[in-house]
């Protein structure tokens, strides 16, 4: 069956107030931005946003943060955009900060219906507080628990018109984690083509996980983002 979706604004109508949200990217890099985008226009609040960062400055998430629909961000860096810290200072937004491979990890257990793991990362300091730590084969570990979320919004290369996805270099990132562990998955692609075009050894997300796919509108580029 067919997942592409005529708009944003469609494939969002899963979003609401007090979700979870899986957002892939590194920076902006593989970051969804039109998906973004049309999240700031949408009347929601009250959301926790897990991804790497939240944006940048009047950037990306950065926007979302700014119009204070954010309730708290789960993530590994959250110093790339100062007003999160401004936010964070306030006790206007929660943070939650978890090493890279962590939050990796911990998106990757909840797309294999973990309940979580142990890790030697963390173990003696600040992020291991309030954690179930044991020893195994005299090894002191830290339970992580694993994540999952009600809504992921990806980003892709292209998709068939089925949902399978290939992504391209860096961009590919967080983002088919994160199509795993989500009870919706929403994927923004640059081309969408028929069901045969693409190579099956290039997909690397296959279309059971992803319910809609969206063309995008805006793009990264050396320039910073355009709109198509």
């Amino acid at each position: 069956m067919a997942k592409q979706k005529h708009s944003a604004a469609e494939a969002l109508a899963a979003v609401k107030s007090g979700d979870v949200i899986l957002v892939g990217g590194f920076g902006l890099v593989g970051a969804p931005l039109t998906l973004i985008d049309e999240l700031t226009r949408k009347d929601v609040n009250g959301l926790t946003i897990v991804s790497n960062n939240l944006g940048e400055s009047g950037k990306g998430l950065g926007i979302l943060l700014n119009q204070n629909k954010i309730k708290k961000g789960i993530g590994s860096y959250f110093t790339s955009n100062r007003d999160v810290g401004d936010k964070y200072q306030r006790g206007e937004i929660e943070l939650e900060l978890l090493p890279q491979g962590t939050l990796s990890e911990s998106i990757r257990a909840g797309g294999a219906g973990l309940g979580g793991y142990y890790t030697t990362t963390g173990v003696g300091t600040d992020l291991a507080k309030g954690k179930e730590e044991r020893e195994i084969d005299g090894v002191r570990y830290i339970l992580e628990k694993a994540i999952r979320a009600d809504v992921a919004l990806i980003r892709a290369h292209k998709a068939d018109t089925l949902g399978n996805l290939v992504y391209y270099k860096t961009a590919r990132n967080f983002n088919p984690l994160m199509a795993t562990a989500a009870k919706t998955v929403i994927a923004e692609v640059d081309e969408i083509v028929e069901p045969g075009e693409l190579d099956p050894e290039a997909v690397i997300t296959p279309h059971l996980y992803v319910d809609a796919i969206i063309k995008a509108q805006q793009v990264l580029t050396k320039e910073g983002v355009v709109s198509r």
